[in-house]
């Protein structure tokens, strides 16, 4: 391979994929991390790991397209399924004189609105979600690439955790601007029994009562929920994935079967989710709160619910909620990604490669 295709591939922002025309190289992941390792100091270059037979070329619109549709189909499907546990949580921070906890809550809202009523408020959670899923996965690839090739080769692999945290909350503000309506419909129509039915009536019903502007009233606590969860959901899982792969996992990561590499992302994306739930609580308990109530604002919901209430009130539900639904999420992501022909995501980072200026000068020493 020639020397500027290997300084170009160091550009990739995740470090591990290179085009096809690489595969020629047998064993490329057991060389040496640089030349300087190698017996003699004339050892052969790095080389990332490879992804077998891409259909797809990394970075290319179709690439972009097959991150946004994984996304899609990630978020929308992860969170309507867990429809039931977001319908408690959501009233155990309105209403915690009735929902003490999540036994009970489960329970009142078994007696009150029966079986069918786990699944109030499914068509805004899958349609705004799936649109934030799009935004979210789409624009993290995107904003991953445009900011390690504004860093360099050099930089954007010495800084890569800062680069994962500024992608993914670059992404997350666009996200969130897609998802804020579908969310104050839902959380509306989950708290308050008889407000509406579903999407359908409920969001003229909101529109007539707040206004249109009123479906964005909730935009800065969603914000200030969403951000630091993406930050947290992106850079943690690339950190705990490489992690495994260079510390737990025996063998390279190109060595193991799509199987076994989509259950290092379910666990690598429900411990991510653990943390996830942890920072963005705070925000959570904010959204719920505004959303429920009319003109309500930040003050009214700390002096409501307290310091305490405001990191604790829901918590332990949050908790396992977001850390399977992060890890079902990476986990879909990936496969959905390797379907199409894609490697999956994160994995051990090899050294750069060197520069065509590098090479020369050791090539005449």
């Amino acid at each position: 391979m020639a020397l500027s295709d290997l300084s170009r591939e160091s550009l990739l922002p995740s470090f591990l994929y290179a085009p096809a025309a690489a595969r020629s190289f047998a064993g490329a992941s057991r060389l040496p991390a640089s030349p300087a390792a190698a017996p003699g100091g004339a050892g052969a270059p790095s080389f990332p790991i490879q992804a077998p037979k891409e259909k797809i070329e990394m970075y290319s619109p179709a690439f972009y397209a097959a991150c946004t549709a994984g996304g899609i189909a990630s978020c929308g499907l992860t969170h309507m399924a867990v429809t039931p546990l977001d319908l408690v949580k959501c009233n155990m921070q309105i209403d915690p004189a009735k929902y003490k906890s999540i036994t009970s809550g489960f329970g009142i809202l078994a007696k009150e609105q029966g079986v069918r009523g786990f699944f109030r408020g499914w068509v805004p959670t899958l349609l705004g979600y799936s649109a934030q899923g799009a935004c979210k996965f789409g624009f993290y690839e995107f904003f991953k690439k445009y900011y390690s090739d504004i860093a360099g080769p050099e930089y954007a692999q010495k800084y890569k955790t800062l680069i994962y945290l500024a992608g993914s909350a670059s992404a997350e503000v666009i996200a969130d601007v897609a998802l804020c309506p579908f969310e104050a419909v839902k959380v509306r129509v989950q708290t308050q029994p008889g407000f509406a039915r579903g999407l359908s009536d409920g969001l003229p019903k909101f529109i007539k009562s707040e206004g249109a502007l009123g479906l964005y009233k909730g935009i800065v606590p969603l914000w200030g929920r969403q951000i630091p969860y993406t930050m947290m959901k992106f850079a943690s899982f690339e950190t705990i994935v490489e992690l495994i792969y260079k510390h737990v996992v025996p063998v390279p990561k190109s060595e193991c079967s799509k199987s076994f590499q989509l259950g290092i992302s379910f666990a690598g994306g429900y411990i991510a989710g653990v943390f996830c739930a942890i920072v963005s609580h705070p925000a959570d308990n904010l959204v719920s709160f505004l959303n429920n109530a009319k003109g309500a604002t930040v003050g009214d919901a700390v002096k409501k619910l307290g310091l305490w209430g405001l990191f604790t009130r829901g918590l332990p539900l949050r908790i396992v909620m977001i850390g399977t639904l992060t890890g079902a999420q990476w986990g879909i992501y990936d496969a959905f990604k390797v379907m199409v022909g894609l490697p999956t995501t994160g994995g051990v980072t090899p050294a750069p490669a060197p520069t065509a200026e590098e090479a020369a000068l050791k090539a005449s020493s």
